[in-house]
């Protein structure tokens, strides 16, 4: 909101320029700025900076519920499988299912890691004895991942997979251990996710 405030008062603006006002650096704000053009909030000219986009222009209703939209109000259901998975049968999920993660848990359902369809490219493509192998041993672990929990905005969420270039993201809270670090899986929530919720504002409107 405050981005596209700076952006309506002074365009054309450049990234650095808006970076300033908001006392960061541009890289801070380089994924908010690629999801507000994005969603046409604002716009962007080569050498000449950003301007306010056509939604702005007539939605400021739909923006301001775009921006408290949470995780939790549109987030799809996990496709989950176990760290004893095997290969094969990680690969047929994935096709089964028609997405481009599988959410791996532990043996108590507590989030493991992720393993990706280019993962399961790479250790299948020239080796043979791969289809057996389990998914914990090419999965990215827990601690190298990328989460939200329900409450974080979407907005948020559409940073993050803008900004590590992800397709989605699991979605978690902790788990009833209570043990930190150890996280319950309760959705997931794509760039598909994503664009349905923003057809859904734009038909309302």
């Amino acid at each position: 909101m405050e981005i596209v405030k700076i952006v309506k008062k002074h365009a054309p603006i450049t990234g650095e320029q808006i970076a300033e006002m908001l006392n960061l650096t541009r890289p801070t704000i380089r994924s908010d700025l690629s999801v507000l053009v994005m969603l046409d909030y604002i716009d962007a000219k080569p050498k000449v900076g950003y301007f306010l986009g056509q939604r702005a222009q007539t939605e400021n209703g739909s923006m301001q519920h775009l921006l408290e939209m949470k995780v939790g109000d549109v987030h799809g259901v996990p496709v989950i499988v176990r760290e004893t998975t095997t290969i094969q049968e990680a690969v047929v999920t994935l096709f089964l299912e028609n997405v481009g993660h599988l959410i791996v848990t532990d043996e108590g359902g507590l989030l493991s890691g992720i393993v990706s369809r280019k993962d399961l490219l790479k250790v299948t493509l020239g080796n043979a004895s791969a289809s057996t192998m389990p998914v914990s041993f090419i999965m990215t672990r827990k601690a190298n991942m990328i989460t939200v929990l329900p409450d974080d905005t979407v907005l948020e969420a559409a940073r993050k997979i803008i900004a590590y270039q992800i397709d989605s993201l699991p979605v978690v809270v902790p788990a009833p251990s209570g043990i930190e670090g150890e996280w319950k899986v309760v959705g997931r929530i794509s760039k598909t996710n994503i664009i349905k919720m923003l057809l859904g504002i734009v038909a309302e409107n």
